[in-house]
């Protein structure tokens, strides 16, 4: 019998791809992929035996299209585990993991139906026996490349991110050759490919001196950040590893990290530069920066629109996932980074093989979740300790994490690359942080009459609705309304308005949520800010003279508490601890803009509350004992998630591009994630119920769902969708009887 992976159109089989083609063509790619890793014999392993399952005669009935389940993902397992003995059983359950997991995800090692242990248990071998007994695989090369990979104190997480890094080779290699068998036999051939870092090196550094070179040194603030660049890039030549680097607002330190990033990949033969950041609004400001900066060869990716999902099955046989991030400098999100670190989803984590070998800046690294912070420490030592990562740890409040509380984290002492930090805040003081005690609606729309160029930020976008509204209401000249109710694309316009208006000297009186404190390029006379941790409230300050054109006794802060309207759950730790600091930093002057009082909010934050509230038990969850492993993938991959409320997108049609990319979901040649990538900037973060209402009652629906699935939710009732305030989904049934009763 003749064996296939991949049926093609002609009835004779003639174009259809056979099965042992396709092993080797994955077990090669997966090769190619590991080898930068120091894993390329375990990885083609992975691929020659992930797909023996279809030496399954029922198998053909499948690519015959008949309505049969077949399970080809764990006969290959199976195989290697039987084959497997003594010291060679450890190394065949890392190699049994992806192989399981190629299509429905890295399974637990015991627990449900789905995990390792059940499957191979109730395995029952449907394989022509002489094929089987054909298969003489080697585990000992795979061995002593893992062995390389893992140090004693820390086996078993070395040996689950070597696991995932092996999972992450063979779903790309597996994708890549079943694409590349489609697009030849469809007479079209996907443009993947990308220029290395290594060929853009010398034309970036160039660009980047270049554009450096256009600052005139006319000014303090602009020797200053000359001096901060220069002493930056001077540390590119230091081992790679972990560095931090402390920069207070102004003192230009996207540009700094991404000179040493460059000089440091020059230096050290990096692979790429990847850039992650909080929010998905600095996100898109600062792809848009590098790409004037730089030119080609940046990519942003963030996690506006699931591009994951498969389409309905048997509409799309590709199963395109995310993008693989193979380009040379990826902007992204802290939230699509380092979920994908700690995902058991192929498409999640296909990515994960190209970030080894980069150059990894943590963009406002304060702002990495209390509750995971162990368990991402530890895999950002692990990325430096295995896989030739160099991560850069950049904020404006360098929390503590090398403090003598923190027992079981980063080594960072003599890795700053900032030149003096204490000196660097006091030289870049630009406000001051003022307690304002209750401040209610009508007290803010006050404070904002009485301030032509004045910011207010509050902690939902609920409150930051009724208040814009609230202003309005009392004819406020010059109000803006800034809200992740707005899609990205129209953020920018505003914030592009915002500029102007302060440029100008125009009245500008903004209402906005956190989405600004980070990373937003705006400077306004005096700011309000509703209770927070002090690193919110440091970064707000940060958009308060921020070029230090006014005085700073004038330019201030306000922090303030707002009777009626809790701190939200997830702030109100950090806001009551940011009080206990205040009160002991009172006797001091109350500077709460200086490192000592941050330092103090970090480590009340982080280590008074213990480690187990800093995600110890996930941190320690991937377990072995030399022997066996025990690798909770699937229940980490639920339990890690950096945004707990369930959220979903919705596109807004809010241009002619968004229109035409709508209108595109209708075409079954393009790729999901290429959609997905031309709508991020028309999407809107809502509650999944609000999505689900706003469908209900025919405000909204998924667009092609016979070819895209569930994927592409656009709203249909543009009415809800209002320019100063955006998306309102709120009273959507109402909405919906009153519409169907006109």
């Amino acid at each position: 019998m003749t064996f296939y992976a991949h049926s093609g159109k002609q009835p004779d089989r003639s174009d259809w791809q056979l099965l042992p083609d396709h092993l080797d063509n994955t077990a090669r790619l997966a090769a190619e992929r590991a080898e930068p890793l120091g894993l390329a014999a375990a990885a083609s392993l992975i691929g020659r035996y992930h797909d023996f399952g279809k030496y399954d005669p029922a198998f053909d009935r499948v690519l015959n299209g008949g309505n049969v389940r077949v399970d080809h993902s764990t006969a290959g397992a199976a195989l290697l585990h039987a084959r497997a003995s003594g010291a060679m059983r450890l190394v065949s359950e890392v190699l049994c993991y992806p192989i399981l997991g190629h299509h429905a995800g890295l399974p637990d090692r015991t627990g449900a139906d789905s995990s390792m242990e059940r499957r191979l248990a109730a395995f029952r071998d449907p394989i022509d026996p002489a094929i089987t007994a054909a298969e003489t695989p080697d585990l000992t090369p795979a061995a002593h490349e893992l062995v390389a990979r893992v140090r004693g104190e820390s086996l078993g997480f070395d040996l689950s991110l070597a696991t995932r890094m092996l999972f992450s080779c063979v779903v790309d290699a597996d994708y890549r050759d079943t694409e590349a068998y489609y697009a030849q036999l469809n007479g079209r051939i996907p443009d993947r490919d990308w220029p290395t870092l290594a060929q853009l090196l010398p034309d970036w550094r160039r660009r980047f001196d270049a554009h450096m070179a256009g600052f005139a040194p006319n000014s303090d603030l602009n020797r200053l950040r000359a001096d901060i660049l220069s002493h930056v890039r001077g540390g590119a030549t230091l081992p790679p590893g972990l560095f931090t680097l402390t920069v207070p607002t102004g003192g230009g330190k996207t540009l700094a990290s991404l000179g040493f990033a460059l000089d440091h990949a020059a230096q050290h033969g990096k692979r790429r530069i990847i850039y992650a950041i909080p929010y998905t609004s600095v996100t898109e400001q600062a792809a848009g920066i590098f790409r004037e900066l730089l030119g080609d060869g940046v990519l942003e990716h963030h996690s506006a629109i699931d591009d994951e999902k498969p389409a309905p099955e048997g509409k799309e046989k590709l199963r395109l996932a995310m993008e693989d991030w193979a380009a040379p400098l990826v902007v992204t999100t802290n939230v699509q980074l380092l979920e994908s670190l700690f995902a058991a989803r192929p498409s999640r984590c296909r990515k994960l093989h190209n970030i080894a070998g980069s150059v990894i800046i943590l963009d406002e690294a304060q702002c990495l979740p209390r509750k995971l912070l162990l368990p991402t420490l530890r895999m950002l030592e692990a990325l430096c300790a295995h896989y030739r990562c160099s991560v850069v740890l950049c904020t404006a409040t360098q929390p503590a994490f090398d403090s003598r509380q923190l027992k079981q984290g980063l080594l960072l002492e003599g890795r700053e690359l900032a030149p003096d930090p204490e000196a660097l805040a006091r030289r870049l003081r630009r406000a001051r942080i003022v307690q304002g005690g209750e401040m209610d609606d009508p007290a803010l729309v006050a404070a904002l009459r009485e301030t032509p160029q004045g910011m207010v930020i509050v902690n939902s976008r609920a409150h930051a609705l009724e208040l814009f509204n609230a202003a309005r209401a009392e004819g406020l000249d010059g109000l803006i309304h800034l809200t992740t109710r707005q899609y990205p694309a129209h953020r920018r316009a505003i914030i592009a308005e915002i500029r102007e208006r302060l440029k100008s000297g125009a009245p500008c009186r903004l209402i906005a949520t956190s989405l600004i404190e980070a990373g937003v390029d705006l400077s306004f006379p005096r700011g309000w800010r509703a209770e927070a941790g002090l690193d919110s409230c440091v970064q707000a300050a940060g958009r308060v003279n921020r070029e230090g054109i006014w005085p700073v006794e004038d330019s201030t802060l306000t922090v303030f508490s707002a009777p009626g309207r809790p701190v939200p759950r997830e702030v109100e730790k950090a806001a009551s601890t940011m009080r206990n600091v205040a009160a002991r930093h009172a006797a001091k002057g109350g500077d709460l803009l200086a490192p000592a009082a941050i330092r103090d909010w970090f480590e009340d934050m982080y280590w008074n509350t213990g480690p187990e509230h800093l995600g110890r038990k996930m941190a320690e969850s991937m377990v072995s004992d030399g022997k066996a492993t025990n690798f909770p993938f699937r229940t980490t991959a639920a339990e890690y998630r950096m945004i707990e409320t369930a959220m979903v997108p919705i596109i807004i049609r809010g241009d002619a591009a968004a229109q035409k990319s709508v209108d595109a979901l209708g075409v079954e040649t393009i790729p999901p994630a290429q959609l997905a990538r031309a709508l991020q900037p028309y999407a809107v973060q809502i509650p999944a119920r609000a999505r689900e209402l706003l469908i209900r009652n025919g405000h909204a629906s998924f667009h092609h769902p016979q070819l895209r699935g569930d994927q592409f939710c656009v709203l249909d009732n543009h009415s809800l969708y209002h320019p100063e305030t955006g998306l309102w989904w709120e009273h959507a049934e109402y909405l919906g009887e009153e519409s169907w009763l006109l």
